[in-house]
């Protein structure tokens, strides 16, 4: 089974910086998207970026363009979410995850494409 495991979160101040991983164990990592996903309290589960393994395309959701930036290591089975001018709404628990077959790219945002799914860290950003 394909585990998804990310690394620890944290809690930072508004306008600072925090890098999430996600290693990926028994998962073909070519020309399948993965991406990271958050869910605030009482809201749905959004798409905040997503890649596709195969050709590097992206995805990323209105409010962290210019902020946010996916990146992989498909040699070492990761994935990285690089998140910069945090903002408090940014706040929420992320997951990464990934698709369960090849897609074509460009990768979807929408959570429901997407099979496999880490546990989740939290991210909190105050203000």
């Amino acid at each position: 089974q394909v585990l998804l495991v990310e690394s620890w979160g944290g809690s930072v101040q508004a306008g600072g910086s925090l890098r999430l991983s996600c290693v990926v164990f028994r998962y073909t990592y070519s020309r399948l998207c993965m991406g990271w996903f958050r869910r605030a309290p009482g809201k749905e589960r959004e798409g905040v970026a997503v890649i596709h393994t195969g050709d590097g395309s992206t995805y990323y959701t209105t409010s962290v363009k210019g902020r946010f930036t996916i990146s992989q290591d498909a040699a070492k089975n990761s994935l990285y979410l690089q998140m910069n001018s945090l903002k408090p709404e940014d706040t929420a628990m992320y997951y990464c995850a990934a698709t369960t077959q090849s897609r074509s790219s460009p990768c979807p945002g929408d959570p429901g494409f997407f099979g496999y799914w880490g546990q989740g860290t939290q991210v909190t950003v105050s203000s």
